[in-house]
């Protein structure tokens, strides 16, 4: 799903949290609807040229936080966002630790430059790359391919995995009782 964030927020100039509520309520109202599966749902900033902190705190980031709270199959991506939004963006989400998947949205739906904005700490970088490299994975597989050279127990994995699915970097595929995670976009 694609949603035109200048459109939803009435221009190219995105500012004030009074605005990006009622974006984030328009969101809500969009994906009211949950999808059978993890999917990805492009915020696409396309034809913004700014968006304020507070804006994107109010709308995107709210909005990833809520989807993502409540373990949704929706996962927010920020797209074609261009560099003073992508600036915006990341002062909000250093001082917090957190991170957002971005990506260039091409008009045929493909993502390309996929990439996390802002800093993952070393543990969740590993791990991160270790799920973009094997596709697929949990963590019982992620501690007997690696653990040894890192002494990481299950548990630890697991909690890196939840860690970056919270996150919306990672999708989640539940089997049964075994959860297993999977890069959120092909290419990343």
């Amino acid at each position: 799903m694609r949603i035109n964030m200048a459109e939803l927020g009435g221009g190219a100039i995105l500012g004030q949290a009074v605005m990006g509520r009622a974006v984030f309520r328009k969101l809500l109202e969009i994906t009211e609807r949950e999808p059978p599966g993890p999917e990805p749902i492009f915020l696409d900033f396309s034809g913004v040229y700014v968006a304020t902190a507070s804006f994107l705190r109010e709308s995107a980031l709210a909005f990833r936080d809520t989807t993502r709270g409540r373990h949704s199959n929706l996962y927010p991506v920020i797209a074609n966002a261009n560099d003073a939004v992508r600036e915006e963006l990341l002062e909000l989400l250093r001082p917090r630790g957190e991170v957002l998947m971005t990506c260039r949205l091409e008009e045929s739906g493909s993502a390309t430059n996929v990439m996390p904005l802002g800093d993952l700490d070393p543990k969740q970088k590993l791990t991160f790359d270790l799920v973009c490299r094997h596709g697929e994975t949990d963590a019982g597989e992620l501690m007997r391919l690696h653990g040894d050279s890192e002494s990481v127990q299950r548990t630890a994995w697991n909690n890196r995995l939840n860690a970056l699915a919270s996150l919306g970097l990672v999708a989640e595929v539940s089997q049964g009782r075994t959860k297993r995670y999977r890069p959120l976009l092909v290419g990343s």
